[in-house]
Order: C-alpha cells, then sequence, then structure tokens
C-alpha cells in the first residue's frame, strides 16, 4: 500500500488500459457483466469519462447523438401521422374540383375579365382559408387541451357533418353556373378582396373546416395545434396549383359543363363517396 493506493488494482488497471484499447466498446471493462450498450466498435480512446472503476460509459458524441434525434422529433411534430396525411391529401383534392362559392367566384371572374382577376380571387379565397385555418387551429388546440372528450366529440360530429354533405351532393347536386358575370373591370386587389369577403363570410367555410380538420388530429395528442395548422396550409398548398390550372382551363370547363351535365354529377358522386367513407371510417375508429 503507498500513498493510500493498492499496486496490485493499480497495476490491473494499467494492464486493462493497455489491452483494452483494442477491444469493441461493448467489453470496456474486465469484470463488467453486461457490454456498454452501443453496439459499435470504437476504441476506449473514443469515450468519455471511461476509467476501470466506472460500471457503466457512455461513447463521446452518444449525447449528443441523442439530443439531435430528440430534436429532430421535436421539429417534426408538427406532422401528422402518414395515413392521416395521405387521407387529407385524397379529401383535399376531392374538395379542389367540388364545386362550391370560391370556384364560382374565381372562374367566372375568369371568364368576365381574364386570368389575372381569376387569380386574384382565387388567392382572395386562399386567403380566407388561412384566416379559417388559423382561428381553428387555435380554438381547437384551445379545446383539446381543455377537454380531449369533448375534442373527441366534435371529430364525432365533424364526421356527422361530411356524411350529411355527401347525403346533399347526392340529393340536390352542386349549384353550379359559368355564366358570365355583367361585372364592370376591377383591379387586382378588388378581386383579392372580394375573395377574401366572400370566403370569410360564408358560414358554411367556417363550419366546415371547424368540423373537417379535427378527424385528422387524435384527441389528446399534445401538438393538436401545430398539426391543424399544418393541415391548414397544406390545404391551400393543394389547391392553389389546382385552381390555376382550372382558370387556365376556365373556357374548357364552362363548355363542357353546359354540354354534358353528368360531368358534374360525376363530381358530386366522387364528392359523396369519398366523404361518406370518411364519415364512416372516423364513427367506426370511435367504437
Amino acid at each position: 500500500m503507498e500513498g493510500g493506493v493498492n499496486q496490485p488494482e493499480t497495476a490491473q488497471a494499467d494492464r486493462w488500459r493497455s489491452s483494452a484499447a483494442l477491444e469493441p466498446l461493448g467489453r470496456l471493462h474486465p469484470d463488467d457483466a453486461a457490454p456498454c450498450p452501443v453496439a459499435e466498435l470504437q476504441p476506449v480512446a473514443a469515450t468519455r469519462n471511461c476509467r476501470p472503476q466506472d460500471s457503466g460509459c457512455q461513447p463521446v458524441g452518444f449525447a449528443r447523438i441523442q439530443r439531435a434525434s430528440r430534436s429532430k422529433d421535436t421539429l417534426l411534430t408538427f406532422l401528422p401521422e402518414f395515413s392521416a396525411l395521405l387521407a387529407f391529401t385524397l379529401a383535399a383534392i376531392v374538395l379542389t374540383v367540388t364545386p362550391g362559392p370560391d370556384m364560382t367566384l374565381f372562374l367566372g371572374r375568369t371568364l368576365a375579365q381574364g386570368r389575372r382577376a381569376g387569380i386574384a380571387a382565387m388567392l382572395g379565397a386562399c386567403s380566407g382559408v388561412l384566416v379559417h385555418t388559423t382561428a381553428a387551429a387555435i380554438g381547437l388546440s384551445a379545446l383539446v387541451a381543455a377537454s380531449p372528450e369533448a375534442f373527441l366529440a366534435l371529430k364525432v360530429a365533424g364526421a356527422a357533418y361530411l356524411a350529411w354533405l355527401a347525403f346533399g351532393a347526392i340529393r340536390n347536386g352542386s349549384s353550379f353556373s359559368l355564366d358570365k358575370e355583367a361585372v364592370p373591370p376591377q383591379s387586382f386587389f378588388r378581386n383579392w378582396l372580394t375573395g377574401v369577403g366572400i370566403n370569410l363570410l360564408n358560414p358554411k367555410i367556417i363550419l366546415f373546416f371547424v368540423t373537417f380538420l379535427p378527424p385528422f388530429v387524435a384527441a389528446g395528442d399534445p401538438y393538436a395545434g401545430q398539426k391543424l395548422f399544418f393541415l391548414g396550409v397544406y390545404f391551400i398548398v393543394i389547391a392553389v396549383p389546382m385552381s390555376i390550372g382550372m382558370i387556365f382551363a376556365a373556357d374548357s370547363i364552362a363548355a363542357t359543363l353546359k354540354q354534358k351535365p353528368s360531368v358534374m354529377r360525376a363530381i358530386d358522386w366522387v364528392f359523396a363517396s369519398v366523404f361518406s367513407a370518411f364519415a364512416v371510417h372516423i364513427l367506426l375508429a370511435r367504437a
């Protein structure tokens, strides 16, 4: 014994340091009953604070990798599950090609005043959708935090509303007319403002977004607000290029719908089928 250090133990430690440098990281200590929880093979020099008396060890950079993984997961919390995102994409496409007040406005303005006016009205409608989405995300995320059961009830109500829309599409069809409006030429801003106003002041659109978004987010999800807002923006990303395509083909669309009313009826059936399927899926998932 010298200086309070056991010489045999010191010699054993020195031998361990010299021989273990070439061993896998999983066998850092000769007395360890279990290997260190790292599958990669690295020399002891690549470990942090690993001494013979340590019962465990962590490699240099291991904690950093864990932090990076957690940071990546945190950054992607706004993304819904892939299956929900795929279903929402299909619903958004069907909804975009289904005639409604917004489509009537921007295609009607395109026929009456040209494509520039139609694009302005369409962008105004999308701006209104963004307002609806933001309000819905804030309100619904607060509802999730306050009462997941109430949010679940809202999802069921949303399923019932989707079923009602599907029934209305089959029973009544779409009231859609693309006759040229007798509207004097207006500026880009005025057409945009008209699109915003028609979208924001339509109570059906408000009700639709409040009931349409929740089925794609799980009740009790701590990141529900982020996901709801993402879905609303994602809907705009899908709708804008499709709407621009319809604006550039407005004359052909108007002629087709006038000559072949069956096309409009087919769109109604597609809308009803997709949204009925969503409603049934939501209700069965809650059962």
